[in-house]
């Protein structure tokens, strides 16, 4: 059993030079996914006070509680943060810079706490107000998987502002696995969003979002082509969405010079690939429906009489 632990172990070891690109091995220490995941559960909590806990907090707890919680999150989060800027900075920018950088780009997040709160208030009541099975503004913020998705979105879009790498990136693909909503940390979106179900929604990186959008399931906001690969870097390559703007489920909208008016409806399943002007109704040619009379059998199967 021996041999063939420590053979198996010398294949794969082996395996570490010949596809050397999937390693880091003596490199610069990166950001710990469980770390980030950690924290952003507990930045959840400092942003939904008594939603996210085991326990109700009463109001003479709150600042004793939300101290201790921003006392840690502030420590967790600038030890990442330090690791991700040694990870993506030259050498020649001292230690000692990194750790001031460091500490300045966690207080500053941390600061921009309660901004990020009356945003997402707008995006509660929008849950709310856009969703009749909704029975309440708590269950909303308890149970819709949409709320974890934009609030680590918003969040981590404050750290991609200050291009603090990697981390901004995990904290979305963490909500990803968990909400099956995949929103890039570089979307800029507006005041009361909303995505009804949120299951397999696709917000690309330089998508503008205006003020009360709402969404249904499998929507898509993407690039025309990718195939240009890092030479695309930087341009805007996925769509623009205007204020009071729906669209339904499984719509596709393409490319970065692509508008969807102000006040438009996309209809379900539309693949849309050119701009589309103010208060617009965009639907998908509907096909030929027949109806088909069923009739039962003597041993009650059906067939179908055409």
């Amino acid at each position: 059993m021996e041999s063939t632990l420590s053979e198996l172990s010398e294949r794969l070891i082996a395996s570490y030079t010949c596809c050397g690109g999937i390693n880091h091995i003596d490199g610069k220490n990166l950001p710990a996914k469980n770390a980030i995941a950690e924290i952003t559960v507990d930045l959840l909590r400092l942003l939904f006070p008594g939603f996210f806990d085991e326990f109700l907090i009463h109001s003479s707890e709150i600042q004793a509680e939300t101290v201790e919680l921003m006392g840690s999150v502030l420590v967790r989060l600038e030890n990442e943060i330090y690791k991700s800027l040694e990870y993506s900075t030259p050498k020649e920018l001292a230690n000692q810079d990194l750790k001031d950088a460091a500490r300045r780009l966690t207080l500053k997040f941390l600061g921009n706490l309660p901004r990020i709160r009356e945003l997402l208030q707008t995006d509660v009541e929008a849950a709310y107000e856009g969703d009749p099975a909704a029975l309440s503004k708590d269950e909303v913020i308890v149970a819709y998987p949409f709320v974890e998705a934009i609030a680590a979105q918003r969040l981590a879009h404050e750290l991609y502002l200050d291009h603090v790498p990697l981390i901004p990136r995990i904290m979305t693909e963490w909500a990803h696995s968990r909400t099956g909503m995949d929103l890039h940390p570089g979307a800029r979106i507006g005041t009361h969003f909303f995505v009804d179900h949120c299951t397999g929604t696709v917000i690309g990186e330089t998508s503008v979002i205006g003020n009360h959008v709402k969404m249904y399931q499998g929507v898509g906001l993407v690039a025309k082509s990718l195939a240009a690969g890092q030479a695309l870097r930087g341009q805007k390559r996925h769509p623009t969405i205007e204020d009071k703007v729906t669209i339904y489920a499984g719509a596709t909208i393409m490319g970065g010079d692509t508008v969807i008016g102000a006040g438009s409806t996309i209809g379900a399943s539309v693949f849309v690939t050119t701009s589309v002007p103010p208060y617009s109704l965009v639907i998908q040619e509907a096909a030929e429906t027949k109806v088909i009379q069923k009739r039962p059998s003597s041993s009650y199967e059906i067939d179908f009489q055409i």
